[in-house]
């Protein structure tokens, strides 16, 4: 099992929403330092102020190849990956462009990948000095698409394939990988979807709980809970839910 005390944490996505509570979890936790990543780090600044001499704005982009380069530069001594940047730019899979999708695709699937593999040289450090942790954020319409989302629903779809790669791939360097199925939280992202919806300070807390208890698969909210019931039962039941969404 792994513990926050005194990790070294890197979140992607840092300046709003989960990413944003992560940090705060992270704190919390008593992480040693906690980097927090934005493509524009001056929108970092409440999180520095909670606690300047532990918490690093990050200027990254996990879709640009040197601003990952940098960032893995300025944070070598990482032991703990949160990769939580993501998009939601398509919905559904007739009705959204091409370059839409394929924007999903950019953040959700290759974004996570580069940024894991920017990371990997501290990453494997950690890992051959005690143990390091990727946490990649997914979402429950990993499970199952959401066809209003389609487009958005295959992106972390593909997602939780990596992490299944992933989990394999790292398991030798001692560097544990976790899925994270989130359902819907009250964030700018989902801001005009009229659903019940999760405190994103409380879903941190959960993944939190779940990488430090271990777990592969972590369902950190009702919705997800209930999801993941569904899907383990009967995976059409759960397609048919959120088709109906």
């Amino acid at each position: 099992m792994t513990t926050m005390k005194n990790a070294v944490v890197l979140v992607t996505g840092a300046n709003r929403g989960l990413g944003r509570a992560l940090v705060e979890a992270a704190l919390a936790a008593g992480a040693r330092r906690v980097y927090a990543g934005a493509r524009n780090p001056d929108q970092l600044a409440a999180s520095v102020a909670r606690d300047p001499e532990r918490v690093v704005p990050l200027a990254l982009d996990i879709t640009n190849e040197s601003s990952l380069a940098a960032a893995a530069s300025r944070a070598p001594d990482v032991t703990m990956l949160f990769n939580n940047a993501g998009v939601v730019s398509s919905h559904g899979v007739l009705t959204s462009s091409t370059a839409r999708i394929m924007q999903d695709f950019a953040t959700n699937v290759f974004g996570t990948l580069a940024a894991t593999k920017a990371f990997l040289p501290a990453l494997q450090r950690a890992g051959a000095a005690g143990g390091a942790s990727v946490v990649n954020v997914l979402s429950v319409v990993s499970l199952a698409s959401m066809p209003a989302l389609g487009g958005y629903s295959a992106s972390k779809a593909a997602a939780a394939s990596v992490t299944e790669a992933l989990r394999t791939d790292l398991a030798n360097a001692n560097i544990r990988v976790h899925g994270v199925f989130a359902g819907a939280m009250d964030t700018d992202m989902t801001r005009d979807m009229q659903m019940p919806k999760a405190r994103p300070e409380d879903v941190a807390r959960a993944i939190f709980d779940g990488v430090e208890r271990g777990l592969d698969d972590i369902f950190p909210d009702p919705m997800s809970q209930g999801a993941f019931a569904t899907w383990r039962s009967d995976p059409k039941e759960l397609a048919r839910q959120l088709a109906s969404m």
